[in-house]
C-alpha cells in the first residue's frame, strides 16, 4: 500500500475554511506545485486538485452548475429511491442561493490511474452534515469527471461544540489542518497476475452495480436495499491480495 499526504492541499482547505462567509479562491499556483511533485500515473493529488475546483465552482458559479459542470456522461447520483441519471435531472434544477461546502478526506486510486473514490464530509446551508462517496473516472482527453456521487448526512447530528469566547485583537490563532490521504493500489510487478475480485454478496431484492478499474487493481461497488439501503464499498490491492479500502452505508434519513 502506497499512501501519500498532501499538507500542502490541506493547508489551503484550513484557510479556506477560516476565511468566513467571503472565502477566497484557491490559487492555481498551490494546486499546480502540488501536482508537481506527484510522480506516476496514479496522482491522487490531481483528484484533490479536481475536489477543490469542483467545490469552488459550486460556490462562484451555482451548485447544480458544478454539478453539470463535471459529470461525465451517464454519471449517477445516488438518492434515496437509488441512483438517477445525473444529466437529465441536473438540467432541471435551479442553483441555489447558497451551494453545500466539502471537502475530501481521503482517496483511493488504482495503479494506473483510471478510476479513483474520494471519501469526505460536506455541510448544508443549514447546518446539516454529512458524509460523501464521489467516483472519478479518467477521460480519453486526461481529465477526470465524477461518474457517480453519493452523500448522506449523519443521524445523529454531532453535537455542536461549545461556543467559543471572542478572539481579541492581539490574540494568535491556530486553526487544525485536515490532512487528505492518497491511497494507491498496488501494481502489478512482472510475472505475477493480478487475482480476481472476491465475489460480491447481494442481499435480496437489492440493486447492485459494480466497476473495475482497466488495470483490475481497484474496484468500486453500490447497492441499493429494498428499503431504501444505500451503501457505496471501494475494495483495492494491497499486499497482492483483495481488502476492502471502504465500507459506507447510509445512516436512516433525517426526519424532515
Amino acid at each position: 500500500m502506497i499512501k501519500h499526504y498532501f499538507a500542502l492541499l490541506s493547508l489551503a482547505f484550513a484557510l479556506s475554511a477560516c476565511a468566513g462567509s467571503r472565502e477566497p479562491r484557491i490559487p492555481d499556483r498551490v494546486i499546480n506545485r502540488a501536482l508537481a511533485g506527484a510522480t506516476g500515473e496514479a496522482q491522487p493529488s490531481r483528484i484533490i486538485a479536481r475536489e477543490i475546483a469542483f467545490a469552488r465552482a459550486a460556490r462562484d458559479d451555482g451548485q447544480w452548475t458544478a454539478f453539470r459542470e463535471f459529470a461525465a456522461p451517464n454519471a449517477l447520483i445516488h438518492g434515496r429511491n437509488g441512483p438517477i441519471v445525473a444529466e437529465p435531472w441536473l438540467a432541471s434544477q435551479d442553483d441555489p442561493d447558497e451551494a453545500v461546502r466539502w471537502e475530501p478526506r481521503a482517496i483511493w486510486m488504482s495503479c494506473d490511474g483510471s478510476l479513483a473514490v474520494s471519501q469526505g464530509r460536506f455541510r448544508e446551508p443549514g447546518g446539516i452534515v454529512g458524509d460523501f462517496v464521489t467516483v472519478w473516472e479518467r477521460q480519453p482527453n486526461g481529465e477526470y469527471l465524477y461518474t457517480y456521487d453519493f452523500g448522506a448526512p449523519d443521524n445523529p447530528q454531532p453535537v455542536a461544540p461549545p461556543k467559543q469566547p471572542a478572539i481579541g485583537e492581539n490574540d494568535i490563532v491556530v486553526t487544525a489542518m485536515n490532512m487528505v490521504e492518497g491511497n494507491v493500489s498496488q501494481c502489478a510487478t512482472r510475472g505475477t497476475t493480478i487475482p480476481a475480485p472476491p465475489a460480491l454478496t447481494t442481499p435480496a431484492n437489492a440493486q447492485v452495480s459494480s466497476t473495475l478499474s482497466d488495470d483490475r487493481t481497484l474496484r468500486w461497488t453500490w447497492q441499493h436495499g429494498p428499503a431504501q439501503q444505500r451503501s457505496v464499498t471501494v475494495d483495492w490491492i494491497v499486499d497482492g491480495a483483495w481488502q476492502q479500502a471502504l465500507s459506507f452505508t447510509a445512516p436512516e434519513p433525517l426526519e424532515n
